[in-house]
């Protein structure tokens, strides 16, 4: 009966290492999840989703065999933790795209005095209705299981217990910072050529008739078609997005060329 308590307790102590090294690069990552991460989202439910993702994920990774020194437990928790914000900041620059392209496109279309809903940052409409569109569709497309394959693969990339070098972190964030104004500027063009459009008609009718206020009437036609246009072509957006969420997510220490 002893032998069989000792056993007990030495599984049950294995678990709860396992566990709690898993829930380390879990919970720093659900900080800056979309969607599971905002700051709307109170803290014991974020603390909740990272239980439930620690409790998915445990099972499926090879943990190192326990060690109760303070020098280790303090060094595991520094280098998990550095992992998991790596990958959140990662997955979380995808959202400050969507942003950037709201921003552009709500400048191009006279529409940036239109502010969203009572956020942290204020962010114009159009670019507040491609970021909640953006989240609802990453959700509905399996985010959450996308996030727990990726935590597991990550021990690969990034193994426990080690600290990735300065010079791939920065080589690394750079490329990330590339990729995100890029698919920003590519999600805004639409609107950037319509607004080159309306520039250009607007300069020529003016030269025809520069009686006419054209300011005034052209203002009402930019907005509506920006709003026209977004209205055809955010479908089109937010699919070219998740398919660079979704390719990130499936390896997200790849370099862009």
């Amino acid at each position: 009966m002893m032998q069989q308590m000792v056993e007990l307790m030495n599984i049950t102590s294995v678990l709860l290492w396992q566990s709690f090294a898993v829930f380390l690069r879990v919970s720093a990552l659900v900080s800056l999840l979309p969607a599971f991460g905002e700051q709307v989202i109170p803290a014991r439910i974020k603390l909740g989703i990272s239980l439930a993702f620690t409790m998915v994920i445990a099972p499926a990774v090879a943990i190192p065999v326990a060690n109760n020194r303070f020098d280790t437990i303090l060094w595991l928790t520094l280098t998990e933790i550095t992992a998991g914000l790596l990958l959140g900041i990662g997955i979380r620059m995808f959202v400050l795209c969507l942003q950037t392209a709201g921003s552009i496109a709500a400048q191009s279309t006279s529409l940036a005095q239109i502010l969203g809903g009572a956020i942290a940052e204020p962010v114009p409409a159009m670019g507040q209705i491609l970021v909640m569109g953006g989240l609802a569709l990453a959700v509905l497309s399996g985010l959450h299981v996308r996030v727990a394959e990726l935590v597991i693969l990550s021990y690969e990339m990034l193994p426990m217990g080690r600290f990735p070098t300065g010079a791939d972190v920065s080589e690394w964030g750079l490329d990330q910072i590339r990729r995100a104004f890029s698919l920003a500027f590519t999600l805004a063009a639409p609107f950037l050529i319509l607004s080159v459009l309306y520039n250009f008609a607007l300069g020529v009718i003016n030269k025809a008739m520069p009686q006419l206020m054209v300011a005034f009437v052209g203002a009402p036609v930019i907005t509506a078609g920006g709003l026209l246009l977004l209205c055809l072509a955010a479908p089109l957006l937010l699919a070219t997005w998740i398919d660079a969420l979704n390719s990130f997510v499936s390896n997200p220490m790849e370099l862009v060329p």
